[in-house]
């Protein structure tokens, strides 16, 4: 399988050489690092192309890397029930950056591109309906990048008393919500059950 998915990687590049940055199989499954502008004319060629004939979409994440300029991959995952053979594509993009939608090559990649959106708060041109899928339309922010706060920015609870949803600022008052995040073997001024056995061997 590994043979087959190093040909497929070079035939890959070598008929879309302006799409490719870039590929490698490891662990058994081929990724290809594209260019974020050739998205969708790649997509659309693999699914068409006899050799490929990538023609199920599986799915369309995101990965966040807050110290990267260009922060996000955004990436795609592509069987090909006809070859018996499963894609990656990668793509790098910018905070700033608008990726072209795949709806018209791929319906499913409707709410997938929606959810991309919903998590990290990356764009897509061109797609019919991009709003929130899985918060709600008053959310705040994008929770799957790596500086959302675990705690959210508000609170939503249901007031009886207005007979509505009313949102509120996140109000930690319990005292256990406050962390240091020390290591119980950096610092701390206490012993662990068990530790002390250590110590009175060093004696």
């Amino acid at each position: 399988m590994s043979d087959a998915l190093k040909e497929l990687g070079g035939f890959i590049e070598a008929r879309r050489p302006e799409c490719v940055v870039g590929w490698e199989v490891a662990l058994g499954e081929l990724t290809v690092e594209i260019a974020p502008s050739n998205i969708r004319t790649l997509i659309e060629w693999l699914k068409t192309e006899p050799t490929c004939r990538f023609t199920t979409l599986i799915d369309i994440t995101a990965v966040d890397w807050p110290a990267r300029a260009k922060r996000f991959d955004v990436v795609y995952h592509f069987l090909s029930m006809h070859q018996n053979h499963r894609i990656r594509l990668r793509a790098q993009v910018r905070e700033e950056d608008i990726v072209p939608s795949i709806t018209a090559v791929h319906p499913s990649a409707n709410w997938f591109e929606r959810e991309v959106f919903d998590m990290f708060g990356i764009l897509f041109s061109g797609h019919p309906d991009l709003r929130r899928i899985l918060t709600d339309y008053g959310f705040r922010g994008h929770p799957l990048r790596k500086d959302f706060p675990t705690t959210g920015y508000t609170e939503v609870r249901y007031d009886e008393a207005e007979k509505r949803v009313v949102y509120e600022p996140v109000s930690l008052v319990q005292e256990y919500r406050q962390f240091d995040f020390m290591s119980p073997w950096e610092g701390a001024d206490y012993v662990l059950p068990g530790d002390e056995k250590q110590t009175e061997g060093t004696k």
